[in-house]
């Protein structure tokens, strides 16, 4: 007979995956997938759950057990419906960056200004990197801290773009934070919470990423067992979706439609005429001479949000043009920079921007 302590179940599931490089054995997506719930649902010690976290990293997860661990997860979110015909999420690594200026922030309300609603799913920055998020930029530069969960929903449906909170959309997730900071190093986790569907449109559009050679065969699996209807995945700068601009990236694209995963590669070189690349380049260069602060990027994110101006203008016009060009919504990532770009320069999508920012003010209280 199974055991159904949770303490000897998870005693059990260690003895498989804890057992060095060469005794080790891998779980079950149905092992995986119960492990990470009784931690989730804090049914083991914390001691025996950072083991777990470690020791499943350490091994090297298989894809099924990618599976598992994400079930796990997605099964504790309930996605509200959101009122929209198609709806993009753009998720980042949960750590953040810190090497370069990374513009994401800002490209959020010009991708809604081309006409695609998109949000931004994150969390206060994790370990190892404790980089900028999303969630970060909201808490420490605008200081928008936590209110209601729906208030963030209502918001995206109203403006048509926005920030999730994954301590909103799955609080299980954010309560495992002290543990992962006092384990260091990246678990399991930083795999598969970028693939969490926390609100549902009609149509359903992700873009994320990783870093490592070899996890996009994860990502790819599960986003073919997800509710979205595609899933966009490259290797972008800094592991950001930021595609094609530091160099050639890798990309795999599934949609429920296709019978195949589509792969491609994208540059500046393949995706733009030759003046526009070399003008992004440039840009990219000059960036990288910018301090990497959360006031640094305000400044510039702004900027270029208000008259497009400055280099922080071509990298959100790229990222906006190619990220609306795999998504469907326009025929080349060339055309898709050049209505960013007039989009910025008319100035509505910093107006936008600061409209969403003092609504979502007027409903959150910092903690």
């Amino acid at each position: 007979m199974l055991p159904t302590d949770p303490e000897t179940k998870m005693q059990g599931y260690l003895k498989k995956i804890a057992a060095g490089p060469r005794l080790s054995k891998d779980l079950t997506e149905e092992e995986a997938e119960d492990a990470l719930s009784l931690i989730l649902d804090d049914r083991v010690s914390k001691i025996r759950a950072g083991v777990f976290l470690i020791a499943a990293r350490m091994k090297l997860e298989t894809v099924p057990e990618n599976v598992g661990y994400w079930r796990a997860l997605q099964n504790r979110i309930s996605p509200p419906a959101v009122d929209l015909d198609q709806l993009l999420q753009i998720a980042d690594p949960f750590d953040g960056f810190q090497r370069a200026p990374y513009l994401g922030f800002y490209a959020v309300p010009t991708i809604a200004q081309l006409g695609l609603p998109v949000y931004g799913h994150s969390s206060l920055a994790l370990p190892p990197k404790f980089g900028i998020t999303f969630e970060e930029v909201l808490l420490n530069h605008y200081a928008i801290g936590n209110g209601k969960a729906e208030d963030r929903v209502t918001l995206l449906e109203k403006y048509r773009f926005g920030y999730l909170n994954a301590a909103d959309t799955l609080p299980q997730l954010e309560t495992l934070r002290s543990l992962r900071i006092e384990i260091v190093k990246r678990p399991m986790l930083a795999t598969v919470e970028k693939i969490l569907l926390p609100v549902k449109a009609r149509k359903n559009i992700l873009a994320t990423t990783y870093f490592h050679r070899g996890y996009e065969v994860a990502l790819i699996a599960i986003g073919k067992l997800s509710q979205f209807d595609k899933v966009i995945i490259g290797n972008g700068m800094e592991g950001t979706t930021l595609f094609g601009v530091h160099k050639e990236t890798k990309m795999f694209i599934h949609d429920k439609t296709a019978a195949e995963t589509q792969q491609k590669s994208l540059s500046l070189k393949t995706q733009y005429d030759k003046e526009t690349a070399r003008r992004i380049a440039a840009a990219q260069e000059e960036l990288k001479q910018a301090e990497v602060t959360l006031a640094t990027l305000a400044t510039i994110g702004e900027d270029a949000l208000r008259a497009g101006r400055g280099p922080a203008s071509l990298q959100i016009a790229s990222h906006a043009g190619t990220l609306t060009h795999l998504a469907g919504l326009f025929a080349t990532a060339q055309e898709g920079f050049d209505r960013a770009l007039a989009v910025l320069q008319s100035g509505g999508c910093y107006e936008k921007l600061m409209q969403w920012i003092e609504e979502a003010k007027r409903g959150a209280v910092v903690r």
